[in-house]
């Protein structure tokens, strides 16, 4: 069932593929796991006693990214899956943003 909404490791041929192909959630919103890991708000510093703060200063040294991606495991597939790479992390494939508007 879960390669009817999201792309990973067993539907994705190792690839992203363009948003909105595949079903939306309940919400009507596409790739919302899977595909590419999406960059959040959220920032980490592994420096700190109690890990991440509930709300952080960005001027800690890692930004977190969530969701998992094209080559993951289901495991992976979900908003509380969490990776914080240094700032100067990228691999294209595998990284994303999600633009958001408001009326």
């Amino acid at each position: 069932m879960l390669k009817r909404y999201a792309w990973f490791e067993d539907n994705a041929e190792g690839k992203p593929h363009p948003v909105g192909k595949l079903l939306p959630n309940a919400w009507g919103l596409h790739d919302m796991h899977g595909n590419v890991w999406e960059w959040v708000q959220d920032w980490c510093d592994d420096l700190l006693p109690a890990g991440c703060p509930t709300d952080p200063s960005p001027a800690t040294s890692h930004r977190h990214y969530r969701g998992g991606g094209h080559m993951d495991s289901a495991f992976y597939l979900r908003s509380a899956q969490r990776r914080s790479p240094s700032l100067d992390y990228i691999q294209y494939d595998l990284l994303g943003f999600r633009l958001v508007m408001t009326l």
